[in-house]
């Protein structure tokens, strides 16, 4: 049963299972849909229509294959346990925002139309608008009575409550009310219900769009019904005011009087002060202060307006919360709060169940179960990441060892057979060739898995349901995933040694303004710093410490305006900015048809010569073959855009790296595989973070999760490994690395909650 069919440039095709039962009290914090299929059809290109004549059949019959749509989930089940917090865990292109979109536009047959499903989309924050939906933009543009200049708070209180709205029908019914012509309180009244009637026809309207099939065909007769009802109401609308009998307006009055008592309790004082208070929590957690919360909504930059969608999505009630990188444009206060926050809502009664995605090991920790979607399925798991991912290194130490020892009595057991098929033969004993064929049947027919899943004696019609040739599953170990291909290239020879970069009491103001002659404070200030070959530094910090300043003094964008800072004079730099996906998007919507492949050889004035050597370098970190030859910057994803700037700067193989949020667009395995890389490689690296986990991998040189301080240190690596905290401008380090920053905010985080 199609559920989708969207003239847009990506279709979402949905089809499952639905029982024909009825279900009297459903849970609407559950989800069990069976036999779930997921496409993505791409619209048909106009332009290929034109070039039909001059391609060939074989090219034609690739077209038609490539329209039918990518499989996202194939037979799959989505089961969702009423208040649990889950983890989507799953590598960049596996369709994983694809997955959330389609559950919280209920385009999947069997979610219930009541249910409340409230959704944070992995946005990009220049294109941020308050996490609004597409149907909520539209909405918001048929009614330009809407004011845009609300403040923070206003908004965010808006999009959770719908505030303002209320507020304006209990001001349009309370002046007919008022009104000494009984007729203007029918005026009223009706002029509410047709805006209601109308936002209710637009959403029909939208149903019937994106549905086909038998649901289609239902969301067809609804809107029929709905415009037949609209239709109707434009002539009582109409009517003229001698027209209206004495009956009708006691009739409508009467119903004026209670729909107005209803908006005046939805707008209570007491109501609204509760939603207000909640709200100025939550962005207080978020990081906004009294100041910026009065500001306009419009004022603010692409990554504070995510942060004030979060809120609101966070403040509204809701049966499902999904929120898809959350914690992207978050400083490490806010990622903790946000933390704490999610594992206090699982406790209330009525929690919310929780989909959450995040490249973020530490902050996926507060999840219960994993969704993993992989090889067109999801898989469940009771448990974290690290759990899961040592469960399936044990299973697979078992099935190995399983495996040889079944091998192993095979041989043996088969040997016997043909042993005793020669002496039978030779000896004439039919008993024996009897025992060799009645042993060569079971080997033939009974030979596998002898334990079920639980671990319990195997039963054929329980653990092996179905047709199969044989009675016995065959013992298959789980295949070695292809691994995530992030290599670096080694830098090349200094000559001569020395610090690669020396600062010594550094401090940086900005200029002073020509209009107001006031001199700006220190943005940093008394910094010493020296980095050499093969050190790992990590730079921790609020939003707001300076961080971004002393990068760019680092990487020479921004000269001191004190102190003194030298670099060796061989120095290579490979410098990632936190705005570096951004303006590859730019770069992308402004050129359409450059590829990653053709941006490096313009960009490093290489000649076709170079062509296998770059293809090379964007193979080595996970762009190959047509993924950089053939498909433009615009239609790449936020982690293959994060590979294509790193292969930028890898390209002149620096001696020191700047890595200033680079994990953000990345899914969790790249994500490990840049960590693994980092850890090895012999140049230098300057990590800015907020992904607890990446630092600690990379600075303090930890092998795993498990909190251990193993690094290479105690295999005579001689590496310096410092960790330093930015404040008010001023640097210090941390003895304690990560875990004493984290300490650090325990006690605001813990003050934020309580507020």
């Amino acid at each position: 049963m199609t559920s989708m069919e969207a003239e847009s440039v990506a279709t979402i095709l949905c089809t499952s299972k639905q029982t024909r039962f009825n279900i009297g009290t459903p849970n609407y914090r559950e989800l069990d849909i069976e036999g779930l299929d997921i496409t993505v059809k791409s619209k048909p290109s106009t332009k290929a229509k034109g070039s039909s004549s001059s391609t060939t059949g074989k090219k034609g019959a690739k077209g038609k294959a490539r329209s039918e749509g990518t499989e996202i989930l194939l037979n799959a089940t989505l089961r969702l346990k009423a208040g649990q917090q889950y983890a989507l865990v799953g590598r960049n292109g596996s369709g994983k925002s694809t997955l959330l979109k389609a559950v919280a536009q209920k385009l999947i047959p069997g979610i219930p139309e009541e249910t409340r499903i409230v959704i944070l989309q992995q946005t990009n924050a220049s294109d941020a608008d308050m996490g609004m939906d597409p149907e909520q933009q539209e909405l918001t543009i048929s009614h330009p009575s809407v004011p845009n200049n609300r403040s923070v708070l206003e908004e965010v209180i808006e999009r959770a409550t719908a505030r303002h709205e209320a507020q304006r029908e209990l001001e349009d019914l309370s002046r007919g009310v008022e009104s000494a012509n009984p007729l203007d309180t029918v005026r009223s009244l009706r002029r509410v219900q047709r805006e209601r009637l109308q936002r209710d026809l637009f959403l029909k309207a939208k149903d019937a769009k994106l549905r086909s099939g038998a649901r289609g065909m239902q969301a067809r007769k609804a809107l029929i019904a709905m415009e037949k009802t609209v239709a109707e109401f434009d002539t009582l609308y109409q009517q003229k005011d001698e027209e209206i009998s004495p009956e009708t307006l006691a009739k409508e009055t009467s119903e004026a009087a209670e729909l107005l008592a209803d908006l005046q309790l939805s707008v209570e004082p007491s109501k609204m002060a509760e939603v207000e208070s909640r709200a100025k929590k939550l962005l207080t957690g978020l990081g906004f202060s009294e100041t910026v919360m009065a500001k306009p909504i419009s004022t603010l930059s692409g990554g504070w307006k995510m942060r004030a969608s979060l809120a609101s999505v966070l403040l509204e009630d809701t049966d499902i919360l999904i929120l898809d990188e959350p914690t992207n444009y978050l400083d490490l206060l806010g990622i903790m709060w946000l933390q704490r926050y999610l594992t206090t809502l699982s406790e209330l009664t009525d929690a919310p169940t929780l989909v959450l995605v995040s490249h973020d090991r530490d902050f996926i920790s507060l999840c219960t179960d994993l969704l993993l979607l992989k090889d067109k399925g999801i898989t469940y798991f009771h448990g974290d990441l690290p759990t899961y991912e040592s469960a399936q290194a044990e299973k697979k130490l078992h099935l190995t060892k399983l495996k040889e020892a079944q091998d192993k009595q095979k041989d043996h057991i088969q040997q016997t057979i043909q042993k005793n098929m020669r002496d039978g033969k030779a000896k004439d004993d039919q008993n024996k060739i009897r025992q060799a064929k009645s042993r060569q049947k079971k080997l033939d027919d009974r030979w596998g898995i002898e334990t079920s899943a639980r671990g319990g004696r195997f039963k054929l019609n329980r653990d092996l349901a179905g047709y199969h040739f044989t009675s016995r599953a065959e013992v298959e170990i789980p295949p070695d995933e292809r691994p995530v291909s992030f290599v670096l290239p080694e830098p090349p020879d200094l000559r001569f040694p020395g610090a690669l970069i020396s600062l010594d009491k550094v401090s940086f103001r900005y200029p002073r303004d020509s209009k107001t002659k006031v001199t700006p404070p220190m943005v940093v200030q008394d910094i010493t710093l020296s980095v050499h070959m093969g050190d790992r530094i990590g730079i921790l910090g609020l939003n707001g410490s300076g961080k971004s300043t002393l990068i760019k003094l680092l990487v020479g964008e921004t000269k001191p305006t004190s102190g003194t800072m030298t670099v060796h004079s061989r120095l290579k730099i490979g410098y990632y900015s936190q705005q570096a996906v951004e303006k590859l998007q730019k770069l992308g919507a402004s050129q359409p048809d450059t590829t990653a492949l053709a941006l490096l050889l313009k960009e490093m004035g290489s000649p076709e010569s170079e062509d296998g050597r770059v293809r090379a370098l964007l193979g080595s970190l996970g762009l190959p073959g047509r993924l950089a030859s053939d498909v433009p910057i615009r239609k790449l994803s936020g982690g293959q855009l994060v590979r294509l700037e790193m292969a930028r700067i890898l390209w002149t193989c620096p001696h020191c790296l700047v890595l200033d949020e680079a994990t953000t667009h990345l899914d969790y395995e790249t994500v490990t595989a840049m960590r693994e890389a980092l850890r090895e490689w012999e140049g230098a690296v300057i990590v800015v973070s907020h992904d607890r986990w990446f630092m600690r991998g990379i600075v303090e040189g930890h092998s795993d999760d498990d909190g251990s301080d193993f690094s290479e240190d105690e295999e005579g690596d001689a590496r310096r490994r410092l960790v330093y905290r930015l404040r008010a401008g001023q640097m210090s380090a941390l003895t304690g690395g990560v875990s004493q920053f984290e300490a650090s905010l325990e006690k605001r985080v813990a003050k934020l909650l309580d507020a």
